[in-house]
């Protein structure tokens, strides 16, 4: 079979899929591509091929082609509640693939990079909030403790949005960019940092195989305009909620409940900048404009969101 270019497919372009669904071989189905960089829970590092090809218990391992006839994608899993096709077929692409198969052939195992930061997709209330002028990149909501982002000075709030040369456009495109870079290499990363464009060299270490864990005083109004009744948090709640912020959200209302924020929500930072006091929180609310980021912990995941307050 010839092998053909996955970063060529055109969401819509018609693909056709080959396997043996239920045990009937060689069964031929066709379908379009539904959407390309699809990010699956448990599986971070396959930017998978989203199709609306038939593909039912069989069909795994199969070939994906395109109607040039060449092989772009390995048919891997579906999204089904009921066991069968649901219209949701997911395809791991060729070069992935290809690029597996040579290291375990080369080395034995296969081997990846990680910089230790989670990261979220850029909207466009937060790319306002950043004053990014057109939703891109990823953005950093949390930099791991003495990871090679930490070292070289990645913050949350900051927004990759190139390595090696390669555009980010999307939060799913970085895992697997740095994913493919050679442990101990160092990655070229663009980032956009308190609203300037910049530059960081980040040596990437070797994937382990344990994924990294991402993101009573009386009330105070300390979110204004918000809509946040926040309270400070003593030494020993940080410590039951497994936290390094200090302002516990209590009470959410307006455009804070609009916006998705709960009661329970731990604030850690403002438009990148980190809040420790209700008072650090009133100035950088006061001094943000129409919209504002807030980074917030909730369990063990910090998360961006966006507020609009007008």
């Amino acid at each position: 079979m010839r092998f053909g270019d996955p970063a060529k497919l055109k969401v819509g372009e018609w693909v056709v899929a080959i396997g043996s669904p239920f045990g009937f071989e060689n069964t031929v189905t066709a379908g379009i591509v539904s959407a390309k960089g699809r990010s699956l829970p448990q599986e971070n590092f396959v930017p998978f091929i989203q199709t609306d090809v038939a593909i039912n218990p069989g069909n795994s391992g199969g070939p994906l082609f395109n109607m040039r006839g060449e092989v772009v994608g390995i048919n891997s899993q579906i999204y089904s509640r009921t066991g069968g096709f649901m219209g949701m077929s997911f395809a791991i692409p060729i070069d992935l693939a290809l690029n597996v198969k040579n290291q375990l052939l080369t080395k034995g195992k296969v081997s990846r990079s990680r910089i230790g930061v989670a990261v979220q997709e850029v909207n466009q209330k937060l790319a306002q909030s950043f004053g990014l002028g057109t939703p891109h990149g990823a953005l950093i909501s949390n930099v791991e403790p003495k990871s090679p982002g930490e070292r070289a000075g990645l913050k949350p709030g900051d927004v990759i949005t190139s390595v090696n040369g390669h555009n980010i456009d999307h939060s799913y495109d970085l895992p697997t960019i740095i994913a493919d870079i050679p442990p101990g290499s160092e990655a070229h990363v663009g980032i956009w940092h308190d609203h300037k464009a910049g530059t960081v060299d980040v040596k990437t270490v070797l994937l382990d195989d344990e994924p990294a864990r991402t993101a009573r005083n009386d009330n105070d109004e300390g979110g204004g305009k918000l809509g946040l009744a926040v309270r400070p948090l003593d030494p020993k709640e940080q410590q039951e909620l497994h936290t390094r912020g200090r302002l516990l959200v209590e009470d959410v209302s307006g455009p804070a409940l609009a916006a998705g924020l709960q009661a329970g929500d731990v604030v850690l930072g403002v438009n990148g900048a980190g809040v420790a006091s209700v008072a650090d929180l009133k100035r950088e609310v006061a001094r943000a404009g129409h919209s504002v980021a807030l980074l917030i912990q909730r369990d063990e995941a910090q998360i961006y969101v966006p507020v609009d307050i007008g």
